[in-house]
């Protein structure tokens, strides 16, 4: 690449600061002794004020680099939400799509149990969770409720009531401390 093209392809604040380290740095020829300023300083003055001068567009650039770095960011946290929302509304779909499923076979299992005798009912209701037995019995009718539980063996029968007397229980869901 050839200087003229990098320097045209270089900021112009940049460019000029590139110019003036280059002329501070560059060895003198006009035949100063070793030791003595090698710019006069009327020179030195004019550096000043250069470097002056070109503080404040550099300050600028960069906090416009900076404002654009930002803005991209800001894009890319945007887009992540959007994806973010979109996979919510997703969850949120299937999440009620399960409940409802869970609630009609909740209650197609709780018409089984209303059908069925008591005895023909109690072995099967000692067999699953013992939650799952409170809360099916829960919903039957307090007649047949009882009748199940007469049926089932003396533990199991005493854990589901106990499931469902802490479920009945206002305090249950409290946190204790």
């Amino acid at each position: 690449m050839k200087h003229s093209t990098f320097l045209a392809s270089v900021p112009t604040a940049i460019r000029n600061a590139l110019l003036t380290t280059a002329l501070v740095l560059a060895p003198t020829t006009s035949g100063h002794a070793a030791g003595e300023p090698a710019l006069n300083t009327a020179t030195q003055a004019e550096i000043q004020q250069f470097c002056t001068s070109i503080a404040e567009p550099a300050r600028d650039q960069r906090y416009l680099l900076q404002k654009q770095e930002l803005e991209k960011l800001q894009a890319d946290i945007d887009s992540r939400i959007a994806i973010l929302e979109k996979r919510k509304a997703e969850y949120e779909d299937w999440l009620t799509r399960r409940n409802d499923f869970l609630k009609q076979a909740e209650d197609n299992l709780v018409d089984i149990y209303k059908k069925m005798k008591a005895d023909a009912a109690a072995p099967q209701l000692e067999q699953i969770d013992v939650v799952l037995a409170a809360a099916i019995i829960m919903r039957l009718p307090s007649r047949q409720s009882s009748l199940i539980l007469s049926e089932m063996d003396a533990e199991k029968a005493a854990l589901v009531a106990a499931v469902m007397s802490s479920a009945a229980d206002p305090n249950t869901s409290k946190d204790p401390s």
